[in-house]
This record gives C-alpha cells, sequence and structure tokens, in this order.
C-alpha cells in the first residue's frame, strides 16, 4: 500500500517549480491558474523572488501547495498515473492537508490556493509580530516536550504545536514562554533547542482568531468527498466525509500536527511506501518513524519520470 504526502511550510526555496514549468506545460498551467485565483503573479515570486517575500506566510502556503500539485499533475499528465488508482491514503504537514485534499479532488485547485490566501493572512493577523514564537526541540520525544512546555508556560501559553518525528518536536505560544522553555529543554534532557525563524506562532491557542476566519472561509466553499482517504493532522486518523474535513480543518489551526502519529497509522493500516510531492523534508521524518518504510521524493522531472516507470 502506498500514501502520497504533502509538505508543510518551510519547504519553500526561491527558484522552486521553475525547471518543472519549464518542461511541462501541466505545470506552467497550475502555476496559472493560482496566479489567475489569487490575482497575483505568484509564479514569478516562486521563481525570482525575493526570498523575504516568498517567506511570508499569506505567498509561501500557497506557492508550496502550488508546487506540489505541479509535481502531482505533471506524474498524471505526462506520466499517465491516477492518484486513485496508485495512493491509497494521502496525508500532508499543516499547510501540506489542503494539499493533500486537492490532489484528492475534495477542493479544486483555485479553492485550495484562495482558502491558503486566507489561512496565510489570518494567521499572520492573529497575533501582533513580537508577541508569539516557536521553538523546535530536538532529541526529545513528545511526553518530554509536553513536560518542558508545561514548566515554561507560568501562566502563558506553550504547548506543543508539531510532534514530528521520534526526536524532533516544536512548541508554539508566547515569546517569553518559549524563551524560557529554551534552557529548560536542555536542563530536561533535550539534545537542542532553537527558535524558528516564523513570523507568528502556529499551532498553539493563540490562533483562535484565524481559526474562526477558517471557519468562515470553509462554510463558503464546496467540499467534495476525496478520492481516497486523508489522514487528518489533529486526529492523525483517516477521514473522508465533507462535513468532518472541514472541522477538522478549523480545530487543525489551533491544534497540534500529529505527525508522527500519522504516519504510524497508515503504516499500521499497510502503507509500505510514501511518495512526497514538490520537497524532501517529509520522507525524511518518514524514514526516522518508520525505518522499514520505502520513501521517494519528487522534486525534478527525473524523479517523476523513475517513479511513473516503477509504478
Amino acid at each position: 500500500m502506498r500514501a502520497f504526502i504533502f509538505p508543510g511550510q518551510g519547504s519553500q526555496a526561491v527558484g522552486m517549480g521553475s525547471a518543472l514549468a519549464a518542461a511541462s506545460p501541466h505545470a506552467r498551467e497550475v502555476f496559472q491558474e493560482v496566479d489567475e485565483a489569487l490575482g497575483q503573479k505568484l509564479s514569478k515570486l516562486m521563481a525570482e523572488g525575493p526570498e523575504d517575500q516568498l517567506t511570508l506566510t499569506a505567498n509561501a502556503q500557497p506557492a508550496i501547495m502550488a508546487n506540489a500539485i505541479a509535481v502531482l499533475r505533471v506524474l498524471e499528465r505526462d506520466g499517465g498515473i491516477r492518484l486513485g488508482e496508485k495512493a491509497d491514503f494521502v496525508a500532508g504537514h499543516s499547510l501540506g492537508e489542503y494539499t493533500a485534499l486537492c490532489a484528492a479532488g475534495a477542493f479544486d485547485l483555485a479553492t485550495t490556493a484562495r482558502l491558503l490566501r486566507t489561512r496565510g493572512d489570518a494567521m499572520q493577523a492573529a497575533v501582533p509580530v513580537g508577541v508569539g514564537a516557536m521553538a523546535a526541540l530536538l532529541g526529545t520525544d513528545l511526553a518530554k516536550a509536553q513536560a518542558i512546555a508545561d514548566a515554561a508556560a507560568q501562566g502563558e501559553v506553550c504547548t506543543v504545536a508539531n510532534d514530528n518525528d521520534p526526536g524532533q518536536v516544536v512548541i508554539s505560544g508566547h515569546l517569553g514562554a518559549i524563551e524560557r522553555a529554551l534552557p529548560l529543554a536542555k536542563e530536561m534532557g533535550a539534545k537542542r533547542a532553537l527558535l524558528l525563524p516564523v513570523s507568528a506562532p502556529f499551532h498553539c491557542p493563540l490562533m483562535q482568531a484565524a481559526a474562526d476566519a477558517m471557519e468562515a472561509a470553509l462554510a463558503a466553499v464546496a467540499v467534495q468527498s476525496p478520492l481516497v482517504p486523508v489522514y487528518a493532522n489533529v486526529t492523525a486518523a483517516p477521514v473522508t466525509d465533507p462535513a468532518t474535513i472541514r472541522t477538522l480543518l478549523v480545530e487543525q489551526v489551533t491544534g497540534m500536527v500529529r505527525w508522527r502519529e500519522s504516519v504510524l497509522a497508515m503504516q499500521e493500516a499497510g502503507v509500505t511506501e510514501f511518495v512526497e510531492f514538490g520537497g524532501k523534508v517529509l520522507a525524511g521524518m518518514v524514514k526516522r518513524i518508520a525505518p522499514d518504510a520505502v520513501t521517494t521524493s519528487l522534486v525534478t522531472m527525473d524523479d517523476i519520470e523513475a517513479l511513473a516507470k516503477s509504478l
């Protein structure tokens, strides 16, 4: 069994998608459709930068999605591969869950781009710059990370945001609490603890205003039943019901990304192969979670052609 997986924020880079767009008209069509949906030349920003503009949450989220869907579209159109026939499940990390839903036909491409623009804007607006922060705790597991967060909170928000893999957990909350967590983490046995270069404290209760914005945005769009079940970030369980998909995407804004548990659950369901679209981040996480799994990362035309031949 096989899962198609889609990366989250942090996998953006200037030049992303350029070689693919040069090689395939199907990739160019994806970027053009996203540009039209947003009323912005996002594809130019992806190709040429500047990096500080591409890194802005409101740009990075639709850009990462567009790049991954372009890779999928090329695999499907040029490689003759159908997601519904070759994938048993899809999943994505944070914003990647929207990409996974788009890939599986729950949202159309234009709707996904607009939802991610709304999500990025709402997440940025929810907390003034400098009020919140996030930190990666390396060499620690979920239980230890939660203990560190609890000890650092001191009446402020400090909680686990991303349970990425057995040795990498991200915490999120008020800046003061996150700064207190850094030395505490070392004292409590983490190998490293470092502040992340993000503009807001994602996946924590400080994002409630963004969750409210997404509830309104999702209520106004059509959601179809996906071609294959989607593993949801907040439950680490498969979902196909459109109403439930809406609810879980709202919860995801303030909730923990349960990526480690999602991969283990997919493995338990019989998945032995994970194919990452448009990045090389999740494949490494999967290997640390499920060492026996086969992982493939699709970024270039050569990657896509090699997979198409093997499927």
